[in-house]
């Protein structure tokens, strides 16, 4: 029997099962089996490695502060979008998969570049690599947020939005999600300990047992797992495979000049969405225009603007530094990894003025988080402070012997120009 057929047999059992405490133990089982067999699907079909195999992929060099990827299906206006957001030019016509391959623009809001993907449209099964759906979702993975762009005049009988989902759950990227508050970490003996500090109820009457099976499936014996809030089997799942995605996602409905106002009303109360015209240019405008998009994309991006200063000079407010809550925070230490390393080695304090301070200027470490347009001077140690530091000898040392190379090669340079 296939792989196919065996997850076939489960979701048809899972589908038979009664769901209530009794059957809760069975059905996690089912469960981390069908997870189980889906991961080992996408493997195979993807030639061992799990990312598209031999095929040519769509990813392209990661640049800006963020990036936003495209998702929908063919002709919901991707293209058109991607000109409105960043005056990059895609070809768009009225028929079906028009854009064969990854169109990066570059959008600029508030002083940030964030880097747009315009991807293939995809179809249902994609997970599975219909329509090249494997190279496009793999490019999605490596987006900080997924924006997907939705036909308003065909949601309402096609439900392209629930089928995008599940496409995308299907692969490990979990929409508008935080990861579960679990920890679990694999051993080589002791076998399987499991506690929690919250009471399961999503898990059974003996939520130990159904935690054990479920690591059973995966071929663990020994780890330590502890959950410290109220976990689903689904949940559970995610953290035993340890390589699902939690990205922001903003549905976007497009083209509602062809519904009424009733159907436009519905779409606007659905949660993570907003509705509008790229045509008609209704909640979205020119590209260095502020609009209601930017400013939704800015919002689920954590994309947040701070302005360095030099002491004894005003603060630099042209060009700001673009902190994100996704990759690397917006703490001080986080202001300093993004400026230099070798300002966070030689950190003292920081002197912060404006939202996030309790007065200005107020003297903070580390790891104070810091609030839009929060502006910013980093105080470096002394000479006597760094001196003190036990790794002073080390660094030195290393300074010097970097001086000595650079000198001896450039005497080998001048002594190499004389010769000739």
């Amino acid at each position: 029997m296939g792989v196919m057929e065996k997850i076939k047999e489960i979701e048809a059992e899972m589908a038979r099962t009664q769901k209530n405490k009794a059957t809760n133990y069975h059905l996690g089982t089912l469960k981390a089996k069908l997870a189980k067999l889906r991961n080992d699907l996408l493997v195979e079909q993807s030639g061992g490695s799990g990312g598209g195999g031999g095929e040519e992929g769509f990813d392209v060099k990661r640049l800006g502060d963020a990036r936003v990827a495209l998702i929908g299906f063919p002709s919901v206006g991707k293209s058109t979008l991607l000109g409105a957001l960043t005056a990059t030019t895609s070809e768009a016509a009225d028929y079906e998969f028009t854009t064969l391959t990854c169109i990066p623009g570059t959008m600029r809001y508030k002083g940030s570049k964030v880097q747009v993907l315009d991807l293939p449209g995809i179809i249902e099964g994609a997970a599975h690599g219909k329509g090249r759906g494997r190279e496009v979702i793999a490019c999605a993975r490596s987006a900080d947020a997924i924006l997907i762009v939705l036909d308003a005049g065909k949601e309402g009988l096609n439900q392209h939005r629930e089928i995008l989902e599940r496409e995308l759950e299907t692969v490990g990227i979990r929409l508008n999600k935080r990861p579960p508050d679990v920890s679990f970490k694999k051993r080589t003996t002791g076998g399987i300990r499991f506690a929690s500090t919250v009471p399961l109820t999503k898990l059974g009457p003996d939520p130990e047992k159904v935690a054990t099976q479920i690591m059973r499936e995966y071929r663990i014996t020994n780890g330590d797992l502890l959950a410290r809030e109220d976990i689903s089997v689904d949940e559970l799942v995610d953290v035993i495979q340890g390589n699902r995605q939690y990205k922001p996602c903003l549905y976007f409905y497009n083209k509602i000049d062809t519904i009424t106002m009733e159907e436009i009303d519905q779409l606007a109360r659905m949660p993570h969405s907003m509705v509008g015209s790229v045509a008609k240019k209704f909640n979205i405008g020119e590209p260095l225009e502020d609009d209601m998009l930017k400013s939704k994309m800015w919002e689920y991006l954590g994309l947040t603007r701070i302005y360095t200063k030099r002491k004894g000079q005003q603060p630099d407010l042209s060009e700001p530094v673009v902190l994100s809550t996704i990759r690397k925070g917006t703490t001080v230490k986080s202001l300093c990894q993004n400026v230099s390393s070798q300002m966070l080695r030689d950190f003292n304090f920081a002197l912060v003025w404006g939202k996030s301070a309790k007065h200005s200027p107020q003297r903070c470490g580390l790891n104070h988080p810091l609030a839009d347009e929060d502006v910013v001077q980093i105080v470096t140690k002394t000479n006597a402070q760094q001196a003190k530091d036990k790794n002073y000898q080390s660094l030195v040392q290393g300074f010097s012997d970097k001086y000595h190379r650079k000198k001896f090669e450039a005497k080998k340079q001048k002594q190499g120009r004389l010769r000739r």
